[in-house]
């Protein structure tokens, strides 16, 4: 396994001090926002697309820091049923573009979520089976929307040398656990395969570890992300919560930094699993800690990470230095 980092989790910082914060803190590989749910903090997409020189100076300074390119993400909702969902579309084709001119085979993104029926102007998501039309706009949002979606952007992936597209299993959207991933993979192909992230496992009730295991080599990518359950919250009105995340003292839970919802044992058991499962790729670390100052989730989150994560980093600590 190697690390890695969403560069939005150091996004205050500009291009070169995200390079070589990484670098310094032992990161071997970076994922980057390109846009839709990321502010793309340290790619300019447009402009990478429109010049060679500027895409070879990208990975220039990314290389000359001993960093590789792990994953281009494009995040959003390309299915919403209005504008935003027009938007997105087209971010997501230019970060296939981009893709195949970086050389970058992997992609990590959602699967979207459509309206509740050809009329909808806004995003459904379905949660339970009742009242009876719940299902109703299930079928159709799958049938109708999703499978010919992804049918043709699997193919559009294809087409610009992209090979895993990992899809993260988050709430609001219509994959959202290895079932739904797995409804989706039967009909397009194995393209597909789930960036799995403990976090939103965490605050939907499941097992992230037992999850590993059923998913197996249908893992394609992995976030570091934890979320802590608050008490005396929680348990009054359940994890079903609506307050904004800045609102971090009032909500039902929280994402937190690694080790600050779930302990170094929990990882540990955690990324061991998934190594069994044959998964030897990036772990990638997401910060979204809105408790705590950015640097200081990083550099907790990092530690913990070198601790848990089955991997010797002891030739590539000797060549950095330590938090």
């Amino acid at each position: 396994m190697r690390l890695c980092l969403v560069t939005d989790s150091l996004g205050t910082l500009s291009f070169e001090e995200m390079l070589d914060t990484s670098a310094r803190l032992g990161y071997e590989t970076l994922e980057f926002g390109c846009g839709n749910w990321s502010n793309a903090p340290h790619l300019q997409l447009e402009e990478l697309l429109g010049s060679r020189l500027k895409r070879q100076a990208f990975l220039n300074a990314i290389q000359s820091r001993g960093l590789e390119i792990e994953a281009l993400n494009c995040s959003g909702n390309q299915l919403a049923p209005n504008e935003e969902g027009v938007q997105h579309q087209s971010t997501v084709e230019k970060t296939f573009m981009l893709a195949e001119r970086l050389g970058v085979k992997k992609i990590v993104m959602m699967s979207g979520l459509p309206g509740g029926g050809p009329d909808d102007q806004t995003p459904n998501w379905i949660t339970t089976s009742w009242p009876p039309e719940t299902i109703e706009i299930l079928n159709w949002q799958w049938n109708e929307v999703a499978f010919p979606y992804w049918q043709k952007t699997v193919q559009l992936a294809k087409e610009h040398g992209i090979e895993k597209i990992a899809l993260e299993n988050h709430g609001s959207q219509l994959v959202y656990n290895p079932t739904t991933m797995f409804k989706l993979r039967e009909q397009v192909g194995e393209m597909i395969g789930m960036n799995l992230d403990p976090s939103h496992l965490f605050w939907m009730g499941g097992d992230p570890i037992v999850a590993a295991r059923h998913l197996g080599d249908a893992i394609y990518h992995v976030h570091a992300k934890d979320v802590r359950i608050e008490r005396g919250i929680h348990e009054i009105d359940g994890v079903l919560d609506t307050k904004t995340t800045d609102r971090f003292a009032d909500r039902a839970w929280n994402f937190v930094a690694l080790g600050y919802g779930h302990d170094a044992k929990w990882w540990k058991e955690f990324f061991s699993v998934v190594r069994m499962t044959g998964y030897d790729g990036a772990v990638s670390l997401e910060n979204e800690d809105a408790s705590m100052d950015q640097m200081t989730a990083i550099a907790k989150s990092t530690s913990l990470l070198r601790e848990t994560i089955p991997k010797d980093f002891s030739v590539r600590a000797l060549s950095r230095s330590q938090l």
